[in-house]
């Protein structure tokens, strides 16, 4: 089988952030070190490899950038000073950009300015089509549901859910295709089925970045995925009454409300807990980066800060609309939701499925595809041992 090489592959990767992995004399010290690192799927060094040899093809079916939550332990024990955490943080730019069909992601890591232009394109939009489309502006109390309908609120809710649904899906399905290559079809539905269980624990815990030796940062990281989830939930979901005209959900649970839930409900609480994980996360991980405390903080691409900084707007703007309820103050109320609104839907419709965020869908799917090739695997061998025994039994 012919291997091709790319000979422009680690100035393509150059622009996605990588800088020493040609230091890297394949010592071995960061695939010894990383407590991640197995025998049917070792790394960093096995990437650094295809890098420098130009294997484009090998690093595109490769599930070992997944596996890596940038811990840092083996930056800090090259010898060389390779940077081989970096450069795994580099292999999933870049095969985030791979994975992504529309050619956003690419033109995300590659100019700091088409995404910053596009984030403010979108939220103008937002925001404009929001005065456009607007009811009537209660001076006298606050009253979201006649500034913005309740029905109105639930077709732009369903166009945004649809579209993140669809956006991140089929960069998902990309992904799929190639890490499991021609084994796709091969493996039995009940074998994916039976591993699902997988992709849920994975996704909800990110309990294998708990193995790594620095716990704070796997919990830094748990709070900010959980806290995102959870306004993309408020969000997306219960918006404006979720979907209420279809008779999914009823519009007691609804997001855009003119008077606060009392305190124990579970919107509220949610809501609570969602701003607490994530301006602790998101304020451990700025002023880390700003610091340069830790090796995943010292190299800080811009799309990092974006996420960042887009994070913490809309938890900041979402905060002052609870207190713009809770206070009754109309105007402000109002002002507040288009901002926030205005921050909150670019972040979701780009950053989710473009940029980083797109990693908490592809970490996940990735080590449940592992689970299902290892169980296809011993379960191709056990038959095998089957059929010698009663060959030999014969």
């Amino acid at each position: 089988m012919s291997v091709k090489v790319d000979p422009n592959l680690m100035k393509d990767l150059r622009a996605f952030g990588l800088k020493d992995a040609d230091k890297c004399f394949h010592c071995g010290n960061c695939t010894a070190i990383c407590p991640l690192s197995t025998k049917e799927n070792p790394f960093p060094r096995k990437l650094i490899k295809y890098a420098q040899m130009g294997l484009k093809d090998k690093i595109l079916k490769s599930p070992e950038p997944w596996l890596c939550y940038y811990c840092g332990e083996c930056s800090v024990h090259c010898p060389r000073g390779a940077d081989p955490g970096e450069t795994m943080m580099v292999m999933r730019r870049y095969l985030t950009s791979v994975y992504d069909w529309t050619g956003f992601s690419r033109r995300f890591y590659l100019s700091e300015k088409f995404e910053l232009t596009a984030i403010a394109v979108v939220g103008f939009l937002v925001g404009l089509g929001m005065l456009l489309f607007a009811g009537e502006f209660n001076t006298s109390r606050v009253d979201l549901e006649a500034a913005w309908p309740v029905e109105g609120m639930e077709i732009f809710d369903m166009i945004l859910g649809a579209t993140l649904t669809f956006l991140l899906l089929s960069n998902v399905w990309r992904c799929v295709k190639l890490i499991m290559g021609d084994m796709l079809t091969k493996i039995p539905l009940k074998i994916y089925v039976s591993e699902a269980k997988e992709l849920v624990i994975h996704f909800l815990t990110q309990k294998r970045f708990g193995q790594c030796s620095d716990r704070t940062q796997w919990f830094i990281h748990l709070l900010i995925m959980t806290g995102y989830t959870t306004v993309f939930l408020l969000v997306v979901i219960f918006l404006a009454g979720g979907l209420k005209t279809l008779g999914i959900y009823a519009e007691s649970i609804a997001f855009q409300r003119s008077e606060p839930y009392p305190f124990w409900h579970p919107v509220r609480l949610l809501g609570y807990y969602a701003t607490i994980a994530i301006l602790l996360g998101v304020g451990y991980a700025i002023i880390g980066r700003m610091r340069k405390a830790k090796p995943p903080y010292k190299n800080s691409h811009p799309t990092d800060w974006v996420f960042l900084v887009l994070l913490a707007l809309t938890t900041l703007t979402g905060i002052g609309l609870h207190c713009a309820v809770h206070f009754g103050l109309p105007i402000f109320a109002y002002s507040i939701y288009i901002i926030h609104m205005m921050v909150a839907v670019p972040m979701l419709v780009l950053e989710v499925p473009f940029a980083k965020w797109a990693h908490l869908a592809y970490r996940p799917v990735v080590v449940y595809l592992i689970r299902v090739k290892e169980r296809y695997l011993l379960s191709q061998g056990a038959a095998a041992a089957v059929q010698g025994v009663a060959a030999t039994e014969g």
